[in-house]
């Protein structure tokens, strides 16, 4: 029986010992915004599109792999940064006919997932929360590469993409043409290019 105890408490060690070395060897990169953009497109009268993008956000990944296949990531973008370069566009934006900007100030996402598809392209999968509601969205990512920049610094690059429905996210203001087109698409399209910089141990 002392013997059982035994080889079953150096098992619960070296479970740990394992655990806490992943833990540590994890590292967290943050987002620069200075080279990162966050931009979003919708069609317009059906015959045209607008872009828009969001000029304040932060983000985090925490990952142990040089291939972030282990990556958990967070971000955040302030709703009321949104621009379109239009001023009365982007008022309506912020409005309660779309982000309620006032009632709900961010827009965030939460990994799940981190797949790798092949060489350089990954599946995205996490929870999506804009407005008053979360949904679990699935994202395209190809991993540009790793390199360290001319004052030491760890940099990685990436490209992100996907189309959600901005309906399943209570924007539903919308108007008919006429002719029965709407004036602003269902469907977003998503650009995100970012750039991370691994932190040192310790920030």
């Amino acid at each position: 029986m002392n013997k059982l105890k035994f080889i079953l408490l150096a098992f619960m060690m070296l479970t740990y010992a394992a655990s806490a070395q992943t833990e540590n060897k994890a590292a967290k990169w943050t987002i620069d915004p200075v080279h990162s953009r966050v931009q979003f497109t919708v069609t317009h009268l059906v015959i045209s599109e607008v872009t828009g993008n969001f000029q304040k956000f932060e983000g985090e990944i925490i990952s142990a792999k040089d291939d972030f296949t282990d990556v958990k990531i967070n971000f955040t973008a302030e709703v009321k940064s949104i621009t379109t370069e239009n001023e009365k566009r982007d008022s309506h934006l912020k409005s309660a006919d779309f982000f309620d900007a006032e009632k709900y100030p961010q827009i965030k996402f939460v990994s799940t997932s981190f797949k790798k598809i092949s060489d350089n392209k990954y599946k995205l999968i996490g929870n999506f929360t804009m407005k008053d509601v979360t949904k679990p969205v699935e994202l395209a990512v190809t991993y540009n590469g790793t390199i360290t920049d001319p004052w030491g610094n760890p940099r990685a690059g990436f490209k992100i993409t996907g189309t959600m429905d901005r309906f399943n996210y209570n924007l539903k203001w919308n108007s008919l043409m006429e002719a029965g087109g709407a004036v602003v698409g269902k469907n977003i399209d998503i650009l995100v290019n970012v750039e991370v910089v691994k932190q040192k141990a310790g920030s």
